[in-house]
């Protein structure tokens, strides 16, 4: 029973390499396939969004699967599967999305995330450091005509 216990938990424990592309998607040809599945390495799936459509179990993603088989069993080139699924969903179905004026805020939006944010907390610093006071500018003690109005004040006379 142990044995057993042990043998699930080793099973459970140790990653594999699964695919989600279905044994009715392969192609006869292996080198359409090994073309197929490096396209598809680089598409994301619209659904889960930080996977691969290679990766994904989604039925989006195995549409796609099939349409970029179909694509290359008509004769297209990689090239040409790649801008025909663009066409139809943007750039955002790029795992790696092209360089151009469309795609700066991806490629340097963190960038300017992270210069804000060390701005920011630079400036925040900055400001309450400034306005910590600091021995050299503490207030001076009060003058004589100052404790005396404070002394009677504080007896409760007013003058």
């Amino acid at each position: 029973m142990l044995r057993i216990v042990l043998f699930s938990l080793l099973v459970w424990l140790v990653p594999t390499g699964s695919y989600a592309v279905n044994p009715d998607e392969i192609l006869k040809d292996p080198v359409l396939e090994a073309r197929a599945r490096d396209i598809s390495k680089g598409l994301r799936c619209l659904v889960c969004q930080n996977q691969s459509i290679d990766d994904s179990d989604a039925s989006l993603a195995k549409d796609l699967r099939v349409l970029v088989r179909e694509r290359l069993t008509a004769g297209d080139s990689n090239d040409e599967v790649v801008s025909y699924v663009v066409s139809r969903y943007g750039d955002f179905v790029l795992l790696k999305p092209p360089f151009k004026v469309a795609t700066l805020a991806l490629w340097f939006g963190p960038l300017a995330l992270i210069i804000f944010g060390l701005l920011a907390t630079f400036m925040f610093y900055r400001k309450n450091h400034a306005q910590t006071p600091s021995p050299s500018t503490a207030p001076s003690a009060l003058s004589a005509d100052e404790q005396r109005r404070l002394d009677k004040l504080l007896e409760g006379t007013d003058q």
